[in-house]
């Protein structure tokens, strides 16, 4: 074995597994597990502290402890000396620049508890590293630098820590040995500590003077630190608080029962079931429940897992539910005591913590992932940014990568939720770039807007389909995109004289006309291009289910507002039309002098030149204008609409 010299581990192999290991094995299986992060500035000791509690719970094998011999004469920081950080550094980057750029997580275990930590990076710019570790942590391990103190970092992590809801605080000042074990350097840490906590709403934390390269205060206490056991101190060391802290499960069963259905469990014709994992309280057969957002209720016939039926089953346990009624219940719904159901709505204030290298476009159409439920979203332009570093509200358009801020934000349909601080699950959600499928933003739902609440559909008596059944026609908006100068107006306009003709109804919307009028406020940044599109497909949809044949001129340049349109409509309704006209022809023409107004740089934002233009990827019709004259154009698009093609 490597010669390791380091003070022997506290925990000796339970007895039992000699004398009993049935016994031993089910007693290890019904151990709690708690996940927690450790986190602080860089250089704090973090790696280094996982490192010892892996090698001090004798979570590593002799091989592993012979390479880490090895690596640390090469590329550890400590000389000659063991550096258990390389334990958990394990990207290249990592070992070369002596830091901890992604999250590792590691699972190791006592006698008592299990435990899964996660090593969470120290550099501002890997804020959204730490902020996924964070997310289903029950205990975070704040580490400071005995010789640097409270650092801006520290402030950052405690914030975030807190806006996570990450309950258990562990302030581990560390590198002790450095600082001769001094009562005094502690003390002041502390008090500087406890000002900055109050003031952000850390009610409780424990401190612990550790050293993780020295082992000190780790596994046993320290001789080093005889006045750490007096009453005013935690007086434990940190493996024995936290095995002893009480873990999220244990708050979240005293909350009423929610479970997110992830599937309807349907193995044959005789038995149907809701699966999914309790997300808080418990419930038994005979509980009556309530499913949402149908609000339809009934009673618990079983609750059945792969080992049987139970008897009750509570937060954190995955089941799967039967109701003694046949009601509607899909992936999404959640199902909830009867009395005390979540809430629905489809308006927020929300916190955001943008993680995307693209900054935010207030307005853009996003994926939304809250528990089991999926819907598009759509964030405002922030109320405020804030500023970790000093908790100011800053004003703000946008959020950049790692920024904080605080929006409303607007879903295409009610979704179930409960605020973040009452129910992890129900209020924390992420946002999806609809393009690339890639995770731009961590959210937390504060409340749901009065307005959401307040503001009802009022249900009619004369529906779309007696709209159009009167006009003998079936609406539908054809939703032209192009460069400008493409022709997009000039075919609109054949495609509408050709349907007048043939006795359509149809409304033509053109993008220069409606700038005139209901979009006269909008300019042309990214964010008013949006709006504009936004505005134009509400109202698209408003005349479709009038009964009408839309059509629409507009460049359009963003894919994601184009879809955000057609997810407005019923399937087949939305037709886009790609009038393809390359950059170089749309620019000889220029019928309107815009280009050459771009070129000079006296027209901003222009499609084509300083702002991108995103060609459909499956349009209905597509229109090569190189090989097709807008006579011919025209009669495509009519032929396809009504079925001719």
């Amino acid at each position: 074995m490597a010669d390791i010299e380091t003070k022997e581990a506290a925990y000796v192999v339970d007895k039992l597994i000699a004398e009993d290991i049935d016994s031993y094995l089910d007693q290890h299986e019904h151990k709690t597990m708690l996940r927690f992060i450790t986190c602080g500035s860089v250089d704090d000791g973090k790696s280094t502290l996982i490192g010892r509690l892996l090698y001090d719970s004798k979570m590593i094998f002799e091989d592993q402890l012979d390479a880490l011999a090895n690596d640390s004469k090469k590329v550890g920081t400590q000389g000659q000396e063991i550096d258990f950080a390389l334990l958990v550094d394990g990207l290249a980057a990592e070992r070369e620049q002596g830091i901890t750029i992604d999250v590792a997580y590691r699972f190791f275990n006592t006698e008592k508890r299990k435990f899964i930590v996660a090593d969470c990076p120290g550099h501002e710019q890997y804020t959204r590293n730490m902020v996924t570790g964070a997310s289903t942590s029950d205990l975070a391990v704040i580490l400071i630098d005995a010789r640097k103190g409270v650092l801006v970092q520290t402030r950052r992590h405690s914030y975030l820590c807190k806006l996570l809801g990450v309950k258990n605080i562990v302030l581990a000042v560390n590198k002790m040995d450095l600082v001769d074990y001094s009562q005094e350097v502690f003390d002041k840490i502390l008090a500087d500590y406890r000002e900055f906590a109050e003031s952000i709403g850390i009610e409780n934390f424990t401190a612990m003077p550790i050293s993780g390269y020295k082992g000190d205060n780790i596994t046993t206490l320290s001789e080093n630190t005889p006045w750490y056991k007096a009453p005013e101190y935690a007086g434990v060391p940190l493996i024995e608080h936290l095995e002893t802290v009480e873990v999220l499960t244990s708050d979240d069963a005293d909350k009423p029962f929610r479970m997110p259905v992830q599937w309807v469990n349907r193995p044959n014709l005789d038995f149907r079931g809701f699966s999914g994992q309790i997300a808080t309280g418990v419930v038994k057969p005979k509980d009556k429940i309530r499913v949402l957002p149908s609000g339809k209720t009934s009673t618990v016939s079983k609750i059945v897992t792969f080992d049987g039926e139970l008897e009750e089953a509570g937060a954190g346990q995955s089941v799967t539910i039967c109701f003694e009624d046949e009601i509607d219940c899909s992936r999404g719904s959640v199902i909830s005591v009867a009395d005390a159901p979540p809430q629905t709505a489809d308006q927020f204030e929300s916190t955001f913590v943008w993680m995307a290298d693209e900054a935010m476009v207030p307005g853009r159409a996003y994926w939304m992932k809250i528990g089991t439920q999926m819907v598009s979203a759509s964030v405002a332009e922030p109320k405020y940014e804030i500023n970790v570093n000093t908790m100011e509200e800053l004003a703000a358009k946008t959020l950049e990568l790692n920024s904080i801020g605080v929006a409303e934000m607007t879903t295409d349909k009610q979704i179930v939720f409960e605020p973040y601080t009452e129910n992890r699950q129900l209020g924390g959600f992420i946002l999806i770039d609809k393009m690339t499928n890639a995770t731009v933003a961590a959210g937390m739902i504060n409340f749901s807007l009065r307005r959401s609440q307040n503001v009802h559909w009022q249900a009619v008596d004369i529906s779309r389909t007696q709209h159009a059944a009167l006009k003998n026609q079936k609406p539908a908006v054809l939703w032209f995109t192009g460069l400008s100068g493409s022709g997009k107006s000039t075919i609109a306009n054949m495609v509408e004289k050709k349907l007048h003709r043939m006795n359509r109804h149809t409304f033509l919307l053109d993008g220069d006309n409606v700038r005139h009028g209901l979009n006269k406020d909008l300019g042309f940044t990214e964010s008013d291009r949006i709006e504009n599109i936004r505005r134009v497909g509400e109202v698209s949809k408003l005349m479709t289910d009038a009964g009408l044949i839309v059509i629409t001129a507009f460049i359009s340049p963003f894919q994601a507002d184009r879809e955000l349109v057609r997810a407005m409509l019923p399937e087949g309704e939305f037709l886009e039309v790609f009038i393809d006209t390359p950059l170089k022809v749309a620019e000889a023409r220029d019928v309107k002098g815009l280009y050459k107004k771009a070129r000079a740089g006296e027209l901003k934002n222009f499609t084509g030149i300083d702002s991108p233009y995103e060609a459909p990827r499956n349009p209905e019709i597509r229109i090569d204008t190189t090989k097709l004259s807008p006579e011919e154009a025209a009669d495509l698009i009519v032929d396809t609409l009504l079925g001719d093609v």
